[in-house]
């Protein structure tokens, strides 16, 4: 009682010298504006170019998916181009074995095995003569990681307004890389009107000097296009003239339908045109759809050496060793090629079974590699997605959300990107939902 006496007393007190015991809400007012000068010199720690990324494709489709009421039926997702199909065995196997690696450091260049079996690897798929496993191939921890990385490595921001040129639509981390690079990202429309390949001419002169880095995807994300053997001819000669490097993002390289005529690649096609060494080229391939294991993070870079040597010593400090464990897991998958040719038969019975169904309805075809269908919406894309989830429980990805105003037109708006990486039998039950839906 006698504290409590005490703090009554106290209050008493600063009543009878005139304090108010209610909060001021002047002061209140000033205190948070002190807070929020506060915060605001705290963000200043941060890279300020953190504020140009974009909200990633699906947290904007999280938002536009917000209280939407769906239908009483199994919830089917063709939204997100993750595989689905099973992991091999051979992966789980050479991955257990290896279980002791985990007590060692790995190194950043990857273990000779590794480069080699992926040198080989190379040499095989694309018909080349030897690649050189020692300067010329690196293992990275999945593509993503090494197009993000790749462009801090090569990127000079102190020259005068540094670009980097994208495809649009695009994945997403060639901008993001672009920007945490001190550079602007320009962006080459790929639209039905010019067969969704490149109009190098839509960059002035004055542009082209000042392209460090430019990304392709072939197979192409999203719409499945693969690069002609003219069309590498035209962006190496202006690779030549204006000195920038090509990175190639081929991780659906591996996702076709004739066995007899896989995809065009860069390295091939730089072989094809007389490139010695694939000056100022490196390409970027992965495990994840060729062998189902998207959660591996496992891939390689490949091709011009000089380029290499300076990209491995950026990665000795960025510290994205792959483990050793996960280094024997990738061995086993690249040297296998059984499970490879069943993935692709898995998926190419989903288009052959699909693309009928929903032509009529979305006007789609095969595409050339991939497991995307590209198509058409009446009206706008996040209506249609909006509305179809509502209707038919089946999620899709609005294209605009792909892609960047540039040039008058945002080049994905109108149309929808269907992922068939479910089962067979659940894309035959989608596209069953969108054409009662649309009919």
């Amino acid at each position: 009682m006698r504290n409590g006496n005490r703090v009554q007393g106290e209050r008493t007190a600063r009543l009878r010298a005139g304090y108010n015991t209610t909060p001021d809400p002047a002061v209140i007012a000033r205190n948070q504006a002190q807070q929020r000068q506060h915060n605001d010199k705290a963000k200043l720690i941060l890279n300020p170019l953190l504020d140009r990324l974009q909200p990633y494709p699906f947290e904007k489709l999280r938002a536009l998916f917000s209280g939407v009421k769906t239908p009483d039926l199994p919830a089917i997702r063709l939204s997100i181009g993750e595989p689905q199909h099973a992991t091999p065995d051979l992966i789980f196997k050479a991955m257990t074995e290896a279980f002791s690696g985990l007590a060692v450091y790995p190194t950043t260049a990857g273990s000779d095995e590794l480069r080699q079996t992926i040198a080989g690897w190379i040499a095989r798929r694309y018909a080349l003569p030897e690649i050189d496993w020692a300067t010329q191939v690196l293992p990275v921890n999945g593509s993503r990681e090494a197009l993000f990385s790749f462009a801090q490595a090569v990127l000079d921001a102190s020259r005068p307004a540094p670009l980097v040129v994208c495809p649009n639509p695009f994945y997403q981390i060639y901008e993001g890389a672009a920007f945490l690079g001190g550079a602007q990202p320009v962006f080459l429309n790929q639209t039905p009107e010019n067969n969704f390949g490149f109009d190098w001419e839509s960059l002035s002169e004055a542009e082209w000097a000042r392209v460090q880095l430019l990304f392709v995807c072939s197979p192409g994300n999203p719409t499945g296009r693969v690069m002609s053997l003219d069309e590498w001819r035209e962006l190496f000669a202006l690779s030549d003239k204006y000195g920038f490097v090509i990175a190639s993002d081929e991780c659906y390289s591996e996702i076709y339908f004739d066995e007899a005529n896989p995809p065009l690649g860069a390295l091939e096609a730089a072989h094809k045109l007389g490139r010695k060494g694939f000056p100022r080229l490196v390409v970027f391939s992965s495990l994840s759809k060729r062998s189902n294991v998207p959660g591996l993070r496992s891939g390689f870079v490949a091709g011009d050496a000089k380029v290499l040597a300076g990209f491995l010593k950026y990665r000795t400090y960025h510290g994205c060793a792959m483990s050793v464990t996960v280094q024997a897991a990738s061995i086993a998958a690249w040297k296998d090629e059984t499970h490879v040719q069943a993935n692709r038969a898995m998926y190419r019975e989903k288009f052959d079974a699909l693309v009928p169904m929903l032509s009529p309805v979305l006007g789609v075809s095969r595409p050339d590699a991939g497991f995307y269908l590209w198509a058409k919406t009446a009206g706008d894309d996040t209506a249609f997605a909006r509305d179809l989830l509502a209707a038919t429980h089946v999620t899709v990805l609005p294209g605009q959300y792909l892609a960047r105003e540039a040039h008058g037109r945002n080049p994905g708006q109108g149309f929808i990107r269907i992922a068939l990486v479910a089962s067979r039998q659940e894309c035959l039950t989608a596209a069953q939902r969108i054409v009662g839906h649309l009919k």
